[in-house]
């Protein structure tokens, strides 16, 4: 009997399977230092004690992306250990902060399951929560991959798609117990702009671009404990490329979101996603933001943007994002929906 784990093809999942994922992790200041060394990362109340203090926390939490990738980590070997492609995303809200020290678990209940027309594959749909140590969901979401069939010729389970929210309503949003931007410090945040700067409409290009390096994604995805054999094995693909993980992408979009929403520091909701194509060493990632709505919260002086933050590898100033069939254009790569918090 084979003591090795080969991963869970679409054959293997059954509506209502609760899958708990090994191995717990515990965090600490050395993720945030590989964190912030991969990417761009500059919104001060990740950077600063003091500055988390200021705004009434017990000092600085760790970013919230650390903590979308540590769990994700923890479902690959179940869930997409064998994906073709991560397809999307809904209903994530981040429900407590992560502090230095805690260890991180996650567990997933499949939702949905629907074979594809080809016989070959089949989307899973699963809703994850991360959970800390004292059992506490500081995390949860759902997401949808393509995976593939162990065998072609085993029938296809009658579909099962979930009912999916749109958008996560701004009622729902968790502001963190304490959280003030009463003496907020806009010039060491390093911007002025407040939430009534912004305009439902606007799009704010962030400038930047970063060339993605083949070295940091491996890093970066071995950082995560994320296990799929897409970012890692050459032969896995056709065309022996290795896929740089979405989720490095995404980070790289948020960290260079700083220029223009520097004071959107904390992301409190996945709306929605899609990881609209493919990305490999070598493509430089810009990134542009589209205001898609603005709310208010349960705490005064705290407003909430609702942004659609688009990474892209075509030219700085390009904001194209679908062509006139609704497909997306070759040059986006990242197509993410979030609200965040800004002070009022």
């Amino acid at each position: 009997m084979s003591k090795t784990n080969p991963g869970r093809f679409f054959e293997d999942y059954r509506i209502g399977d609760v899958i708990r994922h090994a191995v717990p992790r515990t965090v600490a200041e050395g993720e945030r230092a590989l964190y912030h060394a991969l990417y761009p990362a500059r919104h001060a109340l990740y950077s600063s004690d003091e500055f988390a203090a200021d705004c009434g926390l017990d000092g600085s939490p760790l970013d919230d992306l650390i903590a979308f990738h540590v769990v994700f980590g923890k479902t690959v070997p179940d869930i997409s250990l064998n994906a073709v492609a991560n397809l999307g995303y809904a209903e994530g809200r981040w429900l407590k902060p992560v502090w230095p020290g805690d260890t991180l678990r996650a567990e997933s209940e499949v939702i949905g399951l629907k074979e594809n027309s080809n016989g070959k594959s089949g989307v899973v749909y699963v809703r994850t929560r991360g959970l800390n140590q004292m059992g506490e969901a500081v995390l949860e979401y759902v997401r949808w991959v393509m995976v593939r069939k162990r065998d072609e010729t085993t029938p296809a389970p009658a579909p099962v798609l979930p009912d999916l929210a749109k958008a996560v309503a701004a009622a729902d949003l968790v502001i963190p117990e304490g959280l003030t931007f009463a003496d907020y410090d806009f010039e060491l945040a390093g911007e002025p702009h407040r939430w009534g700067d912004y305009a439902v409409g606007e799009i704010i290009d962030h400038v930047d671009g970063v060339t993605i390096e083949e070295a940091e994604h491996m890093l970066a995805t071995r950082l995560w404990q994320n296990t799929a054999k897409v970012h890692f094995d050459a032969t896995f693909r056709e065309d022996g490329k290795r896929l740089i993980y979405g989720g490095h992408v995404i980070s790289m979009a948020r960290a260079l979101s700083f220029n223009g929403l520097a004071n959107a520091q904390m992301i409190v909701a996945l709306n929605g996603g899609a990881h609209a194509n493919p990305c490999f060493a070598g493509d430089t990632v810009r990134a542009w933001s589209e205001v898609l709505d603005k709310a208010e919260t349960s705490v005064p002086g705290i407003g909430a943007l609702r942004l659609r933050l688009v990474a892209h590898k075509g030219a700085a100033g390009d904001h194209k994002l679908r062509d006139d069939q609704g497909k997306y254009h070759p040059q986006v790569l990242l197509d993410l929906d979030l609200w965040v918090l800004v002070p009022v």
